[in-house]
């Protein structure tokens, strides 16, 4: 070998050879493309003192390949609604980075935001309060005081009152005190002399007592706390009397004078009956949690003795985002009482309701009305198959004040529901198509939604509700935010896109009704697809669900000149319970020499080696044993438990797999720990199984920071395409 092909070879990096080149640099270009196109997080619409105008405002992410961050920006619109029923959208000319920001919060009039600077390392958070045109109050609030503000959609919780004068909010605790050692030992007197640092003053922190943190995506997080800002004073307090036992999240203010707050609860005794134990919390809607009161620290009642009353555990095992009637007579919320009581980590919810004291002081045992019941086994494929929302919107009213507006799955599309309140009922007002539709911001009796499909990426929608009970859709024009470059029209628009009805084949009859259904697919095709090569797509969870939105990555492989299928197995959400339940105890069947490449991402791989490592023990159980997984739940399991596990995983079969297989790994996965894809990947290597590994040092499961979910999919589609070559 010649010294210049030494070089050249070492320039190479590694993992690509020579013949991947082209492909690597074609298609990630191709994925800058779909990269670029921007999210919409969130969506607020204000009134005006003119009813026929409003004014809406957008919190907008996007990629930022560069910083491996999201680059967040606001913009805003004025909307102008005539009495013909025709509405346009007056745009401002440009939007507001948001540079460093976790998140922003407006006030019910929509004349202040607040905005949440959460300090990096040991830096205190900074919290904004902005009037129309300046910044009226910064508050600098100090690690001494609380940690970061959750910002996460789940513990987070940001409510302003109804005055405008206080906030609401949940933060990470202070830091509890560690043991100091210096020369002489031990260091009774914690305190370092004033302005003096552990070195100046010739000691050190130890460690301490461990604590648990809340599992996948919460490294650090140890309990969510409930602190109040005083806006005029810039003072904040802890909320005092809630057990440390609880963790906290998901704040509002009662309606009665800003005494009281109402939260959700959750216990760190989940463990083996009951002991001391944090199970992973992320997606995991089968972890207890309960609704409760308590009065706020600010006020004439301060020198009290503070009550924290528990509103809902009495005989609901799960309530969370609670919301309050526009008239302050019902606190609604939601349960996922299915899934806490079968073990799944995700099932069918349900809609409660509490009718508020008169006297609106905040009672244990109040009566608790069902008002949408978990359904078991929808009539037939067009019949509501159940609650499937993972949340409330701040304000989900519509102008009468007892119907709430939710986004929810519908079999293998989203979909915006009305339920009314009084009566329980429960109406799909987005338009009966296979398109998705989701519900962003709502303007007195109007609908401001994002609706997509696999192969058409996100455009803005505006219902209005019309005299007679219909609702009118119609497409924002003009839209600036979603718009996608010419190229990527033209590759989608060379697609279709339909929706699968597949029947179970040979059904048991130990199956129930909502087993023996038929389950559904999502297929995007070529023209003339017969000739390309399919991708078949599996979700995670088991028990998620794979909707007809637009999938950026999808969207991506299928411009390669791939098919893609997307299964929604028996077990997914949106098709009833009993269709749910039907899987766990099934798992553990494989295909493996059907396929000319896979690729996988976090896999489970081997359930044995899984359940004394992962964030969540009590899921192997569950999917190895069904309903019954719940009872055997231990952290020691017995010899024949773990034989179970392992006859139930891949790695079972691994003698079986001959397919190349492309593995990719987030090395802080506390989910499904990346021991689980090495080990797999090994034993392939060792039977002479063609395997590529790549590994993501800083990400968790979802491997979603932007670098790594670019190369992932970057390396998807190349490996796709050498082996359809070879």
């Amino acid at each position: 070998m010649q010294p210049s092909e030494i070089i050249s070879e070492n320039k190479m990096p590694l993992g690509i050879d020579e013949n991947s080149i082209e492909e690597y640099t074609s298609q990630s270009k191709l994925l800058l493309e779909f990269t670029k196109l921007p999210n919409i997080d969130k969506a607020w619409v204000f009134k005006s003192q003119n009813d026929d105008t409003s004014k809406a405002m957008f919190l907008i992410s996007q990629s930022n390949l560069l910083a491996n961050k999201r680059r967040k920006y606001i913009l805003s619109a004025n909307i102008s609604k005539s009495k013909e029923q025709s509405v346009s959208f007056q745009w401002s000319p440009f939007p507001t980075e948001m540079a460093g920001v976790w998140t922003v919060v407006p006030s019910p009039s929509g004349l202040k935001l607040l905005v949440v600077r959460n300090g990096e390392d040991q830096s205190p958070t900074k919290l904004e309060i902005w009037s129309e045109c300046q910044l009226e109050k910064e508050i600098v609030v100090p690690q001494s005081v609380h940690g970061s503000i959750y910002t996460d959609a789940w513990f987070e919780g940001i409510s302003w009152n109804k005055e405008e004068t206080l906030i609401a909010y949940i933060a990470e605790e202070a830091p509890q005190p560690k043991p100091v050692f210096n020369d002489f030992g031990y260091n009774n007197n914690n305190e370092n002399k004033k302005g003096l640092s552990e070195k100046d003053d010739n000691s050190w922190k130890g460690q301490g007592d461990w604590e648990e943190e809340w599992g996948e995506t919460y490294f650090r997080k140890r309990r969510p706390s409930l602190f109040i800002l005083q806006i005029s004073s810039g003072e904040v307090r802890a909320v005092e009397g809630i057990p440390r036992t609880l963790s906290v999240g998901q704040v509002v203010w009662a309606p009665e004078n800003d005494n009281h707050l109402i939260f959700v609860g959750w216990t760190s005794e989940n463990g083996f009956q009951k002991t001391p134990r944090k199970l992973g919390i992320k997606y995991c809607y089968n972890r207890p949690c309960a609704l409760y009161a308590v009065s706020k620290p600010f006020g004439e009642s301060n020198n009290e003795t503070i009550s924290v009353v528990e509103l809902t555990s009495h005989s609901l095992s799960s309530a969370f985002f609670p919301r309050f009637s526009p008239d302050g007579k019902y606190l609604v919320f939601l349960s996922a009482r299915s899934a806490v009581d079968s073990g799944a980590h995700g099932a069918t919810r349900s809609l409660h309701k509490i009718e508020w004291p008169l006297d609106r002081v905040p009672k244990p045992n109040l009566n608790i009305i069902d008002l949408v019941k978990v359904v078991m086994c929808p009539k037939d494929e067009s019949s509501f198959p159940g609650l499937y929302c993972s949340g409330f919107l701040t304000n989900p009213w519509l102008n009468d004040g007892y119907t709430i507006l939710v986004s929810s799955m519908w079999r293998s599309t989203d979909a915006i529901l009305s339920i009314n309140i009084i009566s329980g009922q429960v109406s799909r007002i987005s338009p009966d198509s296979d398109h998705s539709f989701d519900l962003l911001a709502i303007d007195g009796d109007n609908i401001l939604s994002a609706s997509s499909c696999p192969i058409d990426p996100p455009k803005l929608n505006y219902g209005q509700l019309e005299v007679s009970g219909k609702w009118n859709w119609a497409e924002v024009s003009s839209n600036p935010i979603l718009k996608c470059s010419d190229k990527i029209k033209s590759l989608l628009t060379a697609r279709s896109f339909s929706i699968l009805n597949i029947p179970v084949s040979n059904p048991s009859n130990n199956l129930s009704d909502g087993g023996k259904n038929p389950y559904e697919a999502i297929l995007i095709s070529c023209k003339d697809s017969k000739n390309h090569a399919t991708i078949l797509v599996l979700h995670g969870g088991p028990h998620t669900v794979f909707t007809s939105c637009y999938y950026k990555s999808y969207a991506f492989l299928s411009s390669l000149g791939f098919n893609i299928l997307m299964i929604n197995y028996r077990g997914s959400l949106g098709f009833g319970e009993e269709a749910l339940q039907s899987l766990p105890g099934n798992i553990g069947s494989q295909a493996p020499d059907r396929f000319f490449a896979a690729c996988t991402r976090n896999p489970a791989c081997n359930l044995s080696l899984m359940v004394g490592t992962t964030d969540i023990p009590d899921w192997v159980y569950f999917e190895s044993c069904g309903k019954e997984g719940k009872n055997y739940f231990t952290e020691s399991p017995s010899p024949e438990f773990l034989a179970l596990f392992y006859n139930k995983s891949p790695i079972f079969h691994i003698s079986k797999v001959k397919t190349p297989l492309l593995f990719l790994l987030g090395a802080q996965d506390l989910r499904v720990p990346v021991s689980n894809g090495l080990q797999y990947a090994r034993a392939l290597r060792e039977r002479g199984g063609e395997v590529k590994v790549i590994l993501f040092p800083e990400d968790v499961h979802g491997i979603e920071r932007p670098q790594s979910d670019f190369e992932s999919f970057l390396n998807i589609g190349v490996w796709f395409k050498n082996h359809l070559n070879k």
